[in-house]
This record gives C-alpha cells, sequence and structure tokens, in this order.
C-alpha cells in the first residue's frame, strides 16, 4: 500500500478557488440569442434558420448583469479552471455554438425530449420535430423504467442504458439515481464484464478518449480533441486485467465509462468534468486478436521501456491539460503495473487506483461494521485471504493499518494478523525469494500448506476468510463448513467479479454455515431463505467509495491522496449502516442512500485533507457534509428561454 506519511504539499502556482469557494464576486452577462442566419425570404423561423447561442439556454428571459457570490474564500487562483467544473452552472455553457431545433433535440447535455415545454419549443424552433404531448421528467423516468425492464437480457439494458446517455443526458442520470438499486447491475458489475466481452460488437458511438501507440509523441494534442476542457476525473485502463476476466484490451473502456457514470449519479460530479480513458498498448488475448469486430490494436502487449515512455507521457499531459487537482483514477491494470503506478505517480500527481485502494477502504467498513455483530476489535481476529494481488494486498494492508491506528502496535506486527493463499498456497518465509515485491510483507513464520481448506481447518483457523482471487466457486462445501465448526458467526466475503468468478455465493454461504455466516460479495446476489428465514446478502461494491471519495478530494482541492484518507473513508461508511440494517445481518446501507452516504464520506475525507495539509481551498468550510450536498449535481432539467 502507498503511503505519503502526512507529507505536507502547498504550492502557490496551484490553481485553486470555485465560483462556490470564493467571497469575491464577478460579473457575468446573461446569454443571448443571436440569429446568425436567415433563410432567403428573411422569415425567421424558416427550416434554414440556424442560431447562434453565446451560453444561451438560461432561466433569464431577459438580458441582465448577474452578480454572482460564494461562501469560502482564499486558496490560489483557478487556472486551470479545475473548481469551476465542478459548479452546476446558472447559465448553460453553449459559448459561440450554431444550434438549431434539429441540432438541440440530438445534444445530449441539453435534450429534454417530451419535456421541452411549449414556450422553449417555440423559441428554440422545435415546432413540429416532437410530438405535441409535453410531459414531465418524472413521467419520462416512468417510461424509460417500464420500457427498459421489458428486456429480460441484462446486455439488452445496458445497451438501452448506453443509448439513453448518448441521447438525454439529465434523464440518464435521473433514472439511474432514482432506480439505483435495479440499474447499479447494470450500468456497472455484473454486466458491464459482459458488456466490455463484446464491446466490439455493440460499439456504436466512442464514449472517451482512446489513446493508443499509434499517438505516441502527440498525446498533449489528443487530449485537447476532447470537447470538454475543465475535467476533474478521469478514470483511465490498459484493459489488462478487466474484473476477473483477464485481458479485454481497447474494449476495457466499458470500465471507466460505467465508473464516470457513477461519480456523477451517485457521488455528484458534474458529467462535463468527466473523462474516460483507454490506453491501448495491445493485447495478448489471441481470441480477440482474432476477432474481426475487435476495435483495437491487433498485437500483442508492449511491455517495458515502450509501455513506460506511453503511460508517462499520459500523465505529464494530462496535467499540463487539465491542471494539479486533476483526479486519476486508475482501473484494471496488471498487478505488475498497477502497483509499480501508483508508486510512481503518488508523489507528483493526485492519483488513486480504486482495485488496491476502493476496494480496501469498501472491505474495511464491511468488517468494521460487523465488528457490531460479532464482538471485538479487529485485533483480535485473524484474517485468510484467497488471492494475493491487487485486492487482496490492497485491503490487507488498510487492515493492518486500522488496527496500528487503533492499538499503537507498529504496522509491521499488526501484519502478522493477516495470512495470505495464493496460487502456490499459504505465503510463508521459505517462498520468500520467488515472491513478488506486493506479497512479501505478507510472508509468515509457518510451514508450507498448499491447499485453502488445509490452511482454514489446521493451520491458521481464521476468523475472517476474504476471497479476492478472481477464481469462482474455491471456497466450497468443505472450507465453508470449516469456518463455521470453530467460529459462531463466521465472516465470509467473495469478493471477486463478475458473479460467475466469485468465491461462492449467497446460498452456498448461509446454507453451508447454517445460517450463521456473515456473508458480503463483490456482486449482488439475491435475498436467500434459509430454514424460514430470509437473508439479505450485503454487497461491498466500491461504488460506496469511490464517488464520495473523489467529491471529498475535488471540493477541498486536494493534491495529493492519503491513506488516512482512506480510513477515514471507511470509517464514514460504517457509520451510516443503521440498527435496522444490522438486525437484518446486513453490514452495509442501502444504496437508495447512496448520495447521502457520499457527502458524508466526501466531507470525511475533506476534513482529513484540510487535517494533512493537502487542501488548497481555504478556509475550510464549516460544514463540509452540507457543503458537499450543495456542491453535487443535479440531473433536473433546466427552463430554458
Amino acid at each position: 500500500m502507498f503511503s505519503l506519511n502526512g507529507t505536507t504539499f502547498t504550492n502557490n502556482s496551484l490553481s485553486g478557488v470555485s465560483r462556490c469557494l470564493t467571497q469575491s464576486s464577478r460579473r457575468v452577462s446573461a446569454p443571448m440569442v443571436v440569429v446568425a442566419a436567415v433563410s432567403s425570404n428573411g422569415k425567421p423561423g424558416d427550416g434554414s434558420v440556424s442560431v447562434l447561442v453565446e451560453n444561451a439556454l438560461t432561466e433569464s428571459a431577459t438580458p441582465v448583469e448577474m452578480e454572482v457570490k460564494s461562501t469560502v474564500t482564499g486558496g490560489v487562483q483557478d487556472v486551470y479552471g479545475e473548481d469551476s467544473a465542478t459548479e452546476d452552472q446558472s447559465i448553460t455553457p453553449w459559448t459561440l455554438s450554431v444550434a438549431s431545433g434539429f441540432s438541440l433535440l440530438r445534444n445530449p447535455h441539453y435534450n429534454k425530449g417530451l419535456a421541452f415545454s411549449e414556450r422553449e419549443r417555440d423559441s428554440h424552433y422545435l415546432r413540429g420535430l416532437l410530438p405535441p404531448v409535453v410531459i414531465s421528467h418524472d413521467l419520462q423516468v416512468k417510461k424509460m423504467m417500464n420500457s427498459i425492464r421489458k428486456y429480460d437480457v441484462p446486455l439488452q439494458r445496458y445497451m438501452a442504458m448506453m443509448d439513453l446517455q448518448e441521447m438525454n443526458e439529465r434523464l440518464f442520470y435521473k433514472l439511474l439515481i432514482d432506480n439505483v438499486e435495479e440499474l447499479l447491475p447494470i450500468v456497472y458489475t455484473p454486466t458491464v464484464g459482459e458488456a466490455c466481452q463484446k464491446y466490439g460488437s455493440i460499439f456504436r458511438r466512442p464514449q472517451g478518449l482512446f489513446i493508443s501507440l499509434k499517438e505516441k509523441g502527440k498525446i498533449h494534442e489528443v487530449l485537447k480533441n476532447w470537447p470538454e476542457k475543465k475535467i476533474q476525473v478521469i478514470v483511465v485502463t490498459d484493459g489488462e486485467r478487466i474484473l476477473g476476466l483477464g485481458d479485454l484490451g481497447c474494449q476495457g473502456m466499458g470500465i471507466p465509462v460505467g465508473k464516470l457514470s457513477l461519480y456523477t449519479a451517485l457521488g455528484g460530479i458534474r458529467p462535463s468534468a468527466c473523462l474516460p480513458v483507454t490506453i491501448d498498448v495491445g493485447s495478448n488475448n489471441e481470441n480477440l486478436l482474432n476477432d474481426e469486430f475487435y476495435i483495437g490494436l491487433r498485437q500483442r502487449r508492449a511491455t517495458g521501456q515502450e509501455y513506460a515512455e506511453l503511460l508517462d507521457e499520459f500523465m505529464y499531459a494530462v496535467k499540463q491539460n487539465y491542471g494539479e487537482k486533476v483526479l486519476i483514477q486508475f482501473e484494471d491494470f496488471a498487478n505488475h503495473n498497477a502497483f509499480d503506478l501508483l508508486a510512481k505517480y503518488g508523489t507528483s500527481h493526485l492519483v488513486f487506483n480504486d482495485d488496491i485502494q476502493g476496494t480496501a477502504s469498501v472491505v474495511l467498513a464491511g468488517l468494521m461494521a460487523a465488528l457490531n455483530l460479532v464482538g471485538g476489535t479487529l485485533s483480535e481476529h485473524t484474517f485468510l485471504f484467497l488471492g494475493a494481488g491487487e485486492a487482496g494486498t490492497g485491503i490487507a494492508e488498510l487492515i493492518a493499518l486500522e488496527m496500528s491506528k487503533q492499538t499503537g502496535i507498529p504496522l509491521e506486527e499488526t501484519r502478522k494478523k493477516i495470512w495470505m493463499v495464493d496460487s502456490r498456497g499459504l505465503i510463508v518465509n521459505s517462498r520468500m525469494e520467488m515472491l513478488q515485491h506486493f506479497k512479501r510483507p505478507w510472508a509468515h513464520d509457518h510451514e508450507p500448506v498448499q491447499e485453502l481448506v488445509n490452511a482454514v481447518k489446521v493451520s491458521i483457523k481464521p476468523t475472517v476468510l476474504i476471497g479476492s482471487s478472481g477464481a469462482g466457486r474455491t471456497f466450497t462445501k468443505e472450507v465453508v463448513q470449516a469456518m463455521a465448526t470453530f467460529n459462531e458467526k463466521p465472516i465470509i466475503f467473495a469478493l471477486s467479479n463478475p458473479t460467475s468468478q466469485s468465491e461462492c455465493t449467497a446460498e452456498e454461504a448461509y446454507s453451508w454455515s447454517e445460517g450463521r455466516a456473515i456473508f458480503a460479495s463483490g456482486s449482488p446476489f439475491a435475498p436467500v431463505e434459509y430454514n424460514g428465514k430470509v437473508y439479505a446478502s450485503g454487497q461491498a461494491n466500491n461504488a460506496y467509495i469511490f464517488p464520495g471519495f473523489g467529491l471529498g478530494l475535488i471540493i477541498s482541492g486536494a493534491i495529493r491522496v492519503h491513506d488516512d484518507m482512506l480510513l477515514v473513508a471507511s470509517e464514514a461508511l460504517a457509520e451510516q449502516v443503521s440498527q435496522e440494517n444490522f438486525e437484518k445481518g446486513l453490514i452495509y446501507p442501502p444504496f437508495s442512500n447512496i448520495r447521502k452516504i457520499s457527502a458524508h464520506i466526501a466531507a470525511k475525507v475533506a476534513a482529513k485533507a484540510y487535517e494533512l495539509g493537502l487542501a488548497t481551498r481555504l478556509p475550510q468550510p464549516k460544514d463540509l457534509v452540507a457543503y458537499a450536498e450543495s456542491c453535487m449535481y443535479s440531473p433536473a432539467y433546466r427552463s430554458y428561454r
């Protein structure tokens, strides 16, 4: 786990304060609609008329001078526009663009479909381009959900959601926010895994930037091709380890697109401030390379210096284009690159690896909540992991850090409470020379053990069993029953995604443990009935953490990520589990409250950034929760004059 050890970063050259973060006021002219061209007969409203819009479509009916005031002072000048990108603009930013009625309906950022009012239809040349009925936003949501539910195949629902996002952005996000528990498995795991596998076949139009080896030496210019200039969050993958599905190459783009949809829906980051990126260095998946519909480079993966130079160029082009405070989230890189990238750029960029750090934070939150059901403290439990890759070692390190924080015991000692099994068996000191560097902290004194079941039954006898192996059905009946023999309430987390790769199902965990297991999984499972009782299992979904975590970094103007921020994010999530949830056996709160949960997490992360001296927006707002909520994007339609 990468740690900054509380280093303070201050640099007055860094960009700074948003409109809602400065008490200074600025005057902006209300937008005006200007007729740029008329038809040959000179009649306005003729089909050939186009309209030049200068920051058009505001709620104001007349050009006025508007005074914008904010609530917090301090920081430094917003050189790159990162801060203002969080703002829910009072004016629609269509500066010097040409819009006609037809093009307005084809622009997903501003299209309202049948929700355009009678006045808007007159003002923006929409008469005849829409049926006469005017319906509400809520009715549009009801209609779309009715349509989506008619699809039996999850991938069809995914494609319908992506089509909607490309047609009507605000309707897409309102639909997702209002129906998050039903649609989250569609826009993200597990369905997004299948979407990535078939991305070449279902690809219709680009939703992010594809940067390949062909663009080497030109990445700075490629970034400028993206239409939005005020970017705050970038999710980037090289497609080498997509969920538990392996190397999907360029088709891994489904992951950044899905993650950023959740950044907006769950964390309130403006869609225009989000940029999905896929780095295409080839693929070692022969099936893909031989697939006529594959959309990426048809070559074996670049490695070594060629790979490093491309990533280095990308990272510094991002900072050059978007500034110091743009958050770069690494997603689904292979182990050998994930740890190196996090360590290499952690001291020079605002970087976050969701597979290592996000997974760790959400799992730690679940464990903290589970203690309310089983009792004791973290340091009183023994942990056994199946899988020692990015997720497993990241989780283990954060657990060890939290134990050290709670007890004052050195980190090297708390690590000894945590054991790991990889493909070659229990990780022990006698294997040290052959271990990858990120596995070495977890090698302890013990004789070699080849099988997981023997490590559980005989050697370790853990109270907590965590699977992050990417290998389905590896928590066998014998393993789960063994956990239940020496634990009244065994804690079993089967975290691998998608559902097919889960170490065991919810039904298996509850039935094999006679209903005593405290179970959580990476992908969702339906409630299970056992001996007349219904068990609703928890989902250790990273979506609990990363949207709020990112929001906290943005509202504080953080310039680096620190391990202590991950710890407070875990604590904040665990605090959201109610007594009612515990009575149902749940260790995570319902997703129906996710935006409030994200605001709570954001406030704790921002507060820690201020405490560590990593925040650039000064002074600190008094009520960070309220402030976080006020900065969150709303998908409500705007009234266009």
